[in-house]
């Protein structure tokens, strides 16, 4: 099969189109035929060796929507011909970067059928980080104030609609010209960053999500009410001192990993099938242009997901 790899690490150049061994669906595994995957940040961290999974060569690769073409033994959810999208498991499940993959069955759900392969590729990563920030970790419930920073980016918008499908007022920060993008979303404010301080244009806050720590989240203390949840996604850069800080003012600062998650897959699902929940699609690349769609993402210019197609 054709697959991205990567022997060194470095830019988009090390990418190349090699031909590997189609896998075998193993013990309660699914073999799927990919027709897309999105390209998230991760990716081209594991890319540059910034990452997790240090082994070489490597196929990247977490996001899946596809056909299921064969079933590994005890597999009872789906046939051969299902419909599926999901994420392998995080970070060691890695490979969907590639015409098949395979990967545990309860990784996947059933496509919705009012999206294309496209949309549903986009998905899993970003929007399962939300959901599990949200929803999981921080219990965001009708009423709330939740402020998403990076809105407009791959989980920011994703998050934007899934807190508003929990009723929540929505506040995103975003550059102006992303402001419409984000109220088509249901955000109910909007900040430029680059224009105005998020911590003296809002307060009181119930929960906020942050994609991008470092001085966002020391900042960000000073906006959570009391009794409030700060979600990070990458690590403190001291986190003794954010402990501190929390204990302090009454608050919870928690950093979270994305996890494969059958029951998140469901619920999203669910609410894409609802209307609810849409990935708004920046580029779409065909598999062998990986090193351009990830030169476009690390541009930091993009809205949204990019998505590779089979």
């Amino acid at each position: 099969m054709r697959a991205i790899q990567h022997d060194a690490y470095g830019g988009p150049e090390v990418l190349k189109e090699v031909r590997i061994p189609r896998p075998t669906p193993g013990l309660s595994e699914i073999l799927v035929a990919v027709r897309a995957a999105g390209v998230n940040p991760t990716d081209w961290k594991h890319r540059d060796g910034r990452a997790f999974v240090k082994q070489l060569p490597l196929v990247l690769g977490w996001d899946v929507s596809g056909i299921v073409e064969s079933v590994g033994f005890g597999v009872t959810l789906f046939k051969p011909g299902d419909e599926v999208f999901g994420m392998l498991p995080y970070p060691y499940g890695v490979g969907s970067h590639a015409e098949y993959v395979a990967g545990p069955a309860r990784a996947f759900a059933r496509k919705p059928e009012n999206v294309d392969h496209v949309h549903a590729g986009a998905l899993p990563l970003a929007a399962l980080t939300a959901y599990q920030a949200l929803v999981d970790t921080a219990n965001v419930q009708a009423g709330h104030r939740v402020l998403v920073h990076a809105a407009a980016g791959g989980v920011g918008h994703l998050a934007v609609q899934i807190a508003k499908a929990r009723g929540a007022h929505v506040i995103g920060t975003a550059r102006a010209p992303k402001h419409d993008f984000l109220r088509s979303l249901g955000a109910d404010e909007v900040i430029d960053y680059s224009t105005t301080d998020f911590a003296e244009a809002t307060g009181d806050i119930d929960v906020i999500l942050d994609p991008l720590a470092g001085e966002t989240r020391t900042r960000s203390f000073g906006v959570l009410r009391r009794g409030g949840t700060l979600v990070s996604l990458l690590p403190s850069d001291s986190p003794e001192q954010d402990a501190a800080r929390a204990a302090e003012l009454g608050v919870r600062a928690e950093t979270m990993l994305v996890e494969a998650d059958h029951a998140g897959m469901l619920a999203i699902s669910d609410l894409v099938r609802s209307g609810q929940l849409q990935a708004h699609i920046e580029a779409v690349f065909p598999l062998s242009e990986a090193a351009k769609a990830h030169a476009l993402g690390e541009s930091g210019r993009t809205t949204g997901k990019i998505v590779l197609t089979t």
